[in-house]
C-alpha cells in the first residue's frame, strides 16, 4: 500500500492520536439531537484510514476510539450518579468510565478479527471490516442483558437519511452494516490510489446502497387500519431529586389528576412511575377519582405506577389500564409490567459487591422483577396498545410479537435521572427506529421529555418542549400489517448470515498469505 505525504502526516503520533481522539468525540453529533447523519459514514471512514496507516496500533487504537466514543456520547451516566442519586465523585467518576470501558471491548473485538484477517483490500476493508463490526454490535447489545445505545445504526434514523430505510426489512443491525459498508466504500472510493476499477466499483456499489435505502424508505410495509384516535400525553415534569418524596406524593397525584381533567383526548398516558407509591398502597379512592375523571372525559387512561407482585414479596414497574376500573374490585386491573430491566437501575446485580453502593444512593425501587414476555397489548378506545417502558424500546426484537398483536405503540419513560442531558433525545431516536422497524405510531409520555409522537416512518410529528409542565396532545392513525423484519422474527436471520459470512471471510483470510 502506498501512502501520500497527506497519509504521511496522519501517521505522526503527534497528529495521529489527537486525531482519534477528535473522530470519537465527535460521535455524539451524529446521533439526537443532533441528527447529523451524514457524519457518521465520515467518521467510521476516517478511522479505517488511521487504523490502516498504523498496523501496529490498531487493536489499542479501537479501544481508545471506542472508550471515547461512548464516554462522550453517556456522559450523562455521571449525572444519574452523581448530580441525582447523590453518589460522591470519587465513587462516580470511575462508575462513568466503567459502562464505557466494557462497551469499548466491542469494537477492539471486531478490529482484532480484521487484523487477523488476509485478503485483498477491497474484500477486507470494504467487506470484512463492517461485517465484524454489525457482529460486535450485535453482540454488545446482547451481552449481559445488553445496551445497544451509540450502534452506528442509529446515527441514520434521521428524517432525510437513505440508510434508514433499511430498518423495517432487518432491523437496526441491518442499517448498523450499510452504515459501515457506506464508510467502509467510501475509504476505497476516496484514498485508493492507483486502482481505478477498484474506485469505480465501490462508487458504484456506494450508489446503489444509498439509491436501494432510499428507495425502500418510500415503501409502505405496514397499512392503516381505518381507525384514529386523539392522544394526550401529558408531562409532569417532577424533578428526579423530589419524585419519591413524602412530601411531593400529594402533589404529584393533583398534578397529573389536573393533567388528566384538562384533556379530552381519546386516549392518555401517564409517564413511567408518574404516581409515586405502590399501586396496592394508595388509598383506592385515588384510583377512583383518575378512573372518573377519565370516564367523564370519554378517555382511555393508563397509569405508570410500581406494584407489588402476586406474593406481595416483589415488585413490578408497570402501566396500569384505568378504562376498565371497577372500585369493587380494584385489584382486578390489566397492566403491563417492565420485563427488560436496566442493571444497576432497576435490579442489583452482584448484590453481595453492589449493595453498599446502593447504601450510599437515593435509589428507591432499585430492584424491580421482570414482568413476562408475551403480555398482551392493552386496549383503550379504539386501539390495542403496545406498552413498553424506558430502557425496553432499545430492544426491538422483543417488541415484535406485542406489536404484531397491536395498532399503535407506546412508551412510558422517566429520564429525569439524568437531567437535560442528551440521553432524553438519544432515546427518542431509539423509539423512532421501532416505528420504522414495526411500521406503527409510538407515542412516548415522559416525565421530563422527550415526549413526541412518531410516525410509521420513524418521523416525529409532535414534540413537548423537555423540563417543562405541559400535555401534548396529537392524533394517531391505528396500523396493521407486518414489516419484513416482523416477519422474519427478529435480527436472528440477518445475524446468522452476517456470522456465517465472518466466518467465511475469518476461515480463508486467516489461510491466505499475500
Amino acid at each position: 500500500m502506498t501512502f501520500s505525504r497527506f497519509d504521511t502526516l496522519w501517521q505522526k503520533p503527534a497528529v495521529y492520536w489527537p486525531l482519534l481522539v477528535i473522530l470519537a468525540a465527535a460521535t455524539p453529533f451524529t446521533f439526537a439531537p443532533y441528527y447529523h447523519f451524514w457524519l457518521m459514514p465520515l467518521i467510521f471512514g476516517a478511522l479505517i484510514r488511521l487504523l490502516e496507516l498504523r498496523p501496529g496500533r490498531q487493536i489499542r487504537s479501537a479501544y481508545l476510539f471506542g472508550l471515547i466514543a461512548y464516554v462522550c456520547q453517556f456522559y450523562w451516566i455521571h449525572t444519574a450518579l452523581h448530580d441525582i442519586s447523590g453518589l460522591p465523585n470519587i465513587y462516580a467518576i470511575p462508575l462513568t468510565f466503567l459502562l464505557p470501558a466494557y462497551l469499548a471491548l466491542f469494537p477492539m473485538l471486531a478490529v482484532w478479527l480484521w487484523q487477523k484477517t488476509r485478503l485483498s483490500r477491497p474484500l477486507k476493508t470494504g467487506i470484512a471490516l463492517p461485517v465484524y463490526w454489525t457482529l460486535a454490535e450485535f453482540a454488545r447489545e446482547r451481552l449481559l442483558t445488553g445496551f445497544g445505545w451509540g450502534a452506528l445504526g442509529y446515527s441514520q434514523i434521521a428524517d432525510f437519511s437513505p440508510l434508514a430505510g433499511f430498518a423495517p426489512v432487518g432491523g437496526i443491525h441491518l442499517v448498523t452494516l450499510a452504515t459501515a459498508f457506506a464508510g467502509a466504500w467510501l475509504v476505497l472510493v476516496i484514498d485508493n490510489p492507483g486502482q481505478t476499477k477498484q474506485r469505480i466499483v465501490s462508487a458504484a456499489a456506494l450508489a446503489a446502497l444509498l439509491l436501494t435505502g432510499g428507495l425502500l424508505r418510500q415503501v409502505e410495509f405496514t397499512r392503516p387500519d381505518g381507525s384514529k384516535a386523539t392522544v394526550a400525553l401529558p408531562q409532569g415534569n417532577i424533578p428526579q431529586t423530589l419524585k419519591w418524596d413524602e412530601a411531593q406524593v400529594l402533589p404529584t397525584i393533583q398534578r397529573y389528576l389536573d393533567m388528566v381533567s384538562a384533556t379530552r383526548a381519546d386516549i392518555v398516558i401517564l409517564p413511567e412511575t408518574a404516581l409515586t407509591v405502590m399501586r396496592q398502597q394508595l388509598p383506592p379512592e385515588i384510583l377512583g377519582y383518575f378512573s372518573e375523571q377519565a370516564k367523564a372525559n370519554g378517555s382511555a387512561l393508563a397509569i405508570g405506577i410500581a406494584q407489588f407482585t402476586d406474593n406481595g414479596t416483589n415488585y413490578e414497574n408497570a402501566v396500569i389500564n384505568m378504562s376498565a376500573y371497577n372500585p369493587a374490585q380494584p385489584d382486578d386491573l390489566p397492566y403491563y409490567a417492565k420485563n427488560h430491566l436496566v442493571p444497576f437501575g432497576e435490579y442489583k446485580p452482584l448484590p453481595a459487591i453492589t449493595e453498599p453502593l446502593y447504601q450510599m444512593m437515593n435509589m428507591p425501587l432499585a430492584d424491580f422483577k421482570r414482568g413476562g414476555s408475551n403480555q398482551q397489548p392493552l386496549i383503550m378506545g379504539n386501539q390495542k396498545v403496545a406498552f413498553n417502558i424506558c430502557y425496553e424500546d432499545g430492544f426491538g426484537d422483543e417488541l415484535i410479537a406485542p406489536a404484531k398483536q397491536a395498532s399503535l405503540l407506546a412508551n412510558a419513560s422517566n429520564l429525569a435521572w439524568y437531567g437535560k442531558s442528551n440521553a432524553m433525545y438519544q432515546h427518542l431516536q431509539q423509539s423512532q427506529a421501532r416505528s420504522l422497524e414495526l411500521g406503527r405510531y409510538m407515542v412516548r409520555a415522559t416525565n421530563t421529555g422527550a415526549t413526541a409522537i412518531v410516525d410509521p416512518k420513524g418521523r416525529i410529528t409532535l414534540s413537548a418542549p423537555p423540563d417543562t409542565v405541559t400535555i401534548l396532545e396529537g392524533e394517531i392513525r391505528g396500523y396493521t400489517g407486518e414489516t419484513p423484519y416482523m416477519k422474519l422474527g427478529g435480527s436472528w436471520p440477518l445475524i446468522s448470515l452476517i456470522g456465517l459470512a465472518a466466518a467465511a471471510l475469518f476461515g480463508f483470510g486467516s489461510k491466505r498469505k499475500l
